[in-house]
């Protein structure tokens, strides 16, 4: 297959416009975003849902992510990782196959149905994971394209998908929230260097492959400015696959934890990797093609101790 974004493969990065959608479909009335919405995102490449849970619903979801991280020896040991010179829990992937209440999530209509509207098609999930900054030792994501990432290393050919972050701790400007660059959805940033083998191991603590230059970044912030999307437990934040985005790191007390869930189009399943010597495990991308089957109705009484 043509690789449409050639990246990690030349000795100076180039800045390359998206010749493909954001927003693929057309509004219409029975469209599960409003026309602003959707404009929106089309423009600037993510959008803030608020109020999508109910208090309910965020109670029976936290108390899963504390059980979670209450017990990592209970989950698929190269599932979790550890913060950067510590134990302290980083991410778990997989969590929508090791945990009932993270898998009704991820189906949940309310965003199973926007990811098909977005993209134009069915969707599978290509990731799921649980991202966690501990108070005072939470570290930062470094400024990346998670596109490039899955196109280079898992063999994502279009840029047809999105990450949904549902936050399950409130993400204020102050805690380590999520940063993008508006607008920068419209710019491929390639990168420099070969990707090393089994890169996935260190890259998912700290990237260092993949990472765009210093002044690439420094042209699209110039030219887009940076945000920080920030919000209350029940916040859905969403964004195009492509959006140039990173975290600072966490040196409060206030801990910030967002169920982090990415849908792929069918029409865009993943083949060969594109920069890398083999596909990274399917714990961090899925080939497991199925569509997501939507389910409605409230996410409530999957935990024992939430009242349903």
């Amino acid at each position: 297959m043509q690789d449409l974004y050639p990246t990690r493969c030349e000795s100076e990065p180039r800045l390359q416009p998206r010749d493909e959608p954001v927003a693929r479909k057309a509004w219409h009335a029975a469209a599960p975003l409003t026309a602003s919405e959707v404009e929106q995102f089309d423009r600037d490449g993510y959008l803030v849902l608020e109020n999508v849970f109910s208090a309910q619903e965020v109670a029976a979801l936290q108390a899963e992510t504390g059980r979670l991280l209450a017990d990592p020896a209970g989950l698929k040991d190269e599932t979790v990782i550890a913060e950067p010179g510590s134990r302290e829990v980083r991410s778990i992937f997989e969590i929508h196959a090791q945990s009932e209440v993270m898998a009704r999530l991820a189906a949940d209509r309310r965003l199973a149905d926007v990811a098909r509207f977005l993209l134009d098609d069915e969707v599978y999930l290509h990731q799921s994971r649980l991202n966690y900054k501990p108070g005072f030792a939470g570290k930062e994501f470094y400024w990346h394209s998670d596109f490039e990432t899955w196109h280079a290393e898992d063999g994502m050919p279009a840029m047809r998908a999105l990450s949904m972050s549902v936050l399950l701790a409130e993400n204020t400007p102050n805690n380590g929230p999520l940063m993008v660059i508006p607008g920068s959805q419209a710019t491929f940033v390639s990168c420099v260097g070969e990707t090393p083998d089994d890169h996935y191991r260190q890259s998912l603590r700290r990237q260092e492959y993949g990472v765009p230059d210093e002044m690439s970044l420094a042209e699209l912030a110039h030219r887009h400015g940076i945000v920080a999307p920030v919000g209350k437990p029940g916040t859905v934040v969403l964004f195009d696959c492509n959006v140039m985005h990173g975290s600072n790191g966490n040196i409060t007390p206030f801990p910030r934890a967002n169920a982090f869930l990415v849908y792929n189009a069918v029409s865009n399943r993943l083949g060969a990797p594109y920069a890398a010597p083999s596909p990274r495990p399917e714990f961090i991308a899925s080939r497991d093609f199925q569509p997501v089957v939507p389910v409605s109705g409230a996410i409530e009484g999957l935990v024992e101790g939430v009242p349903a």
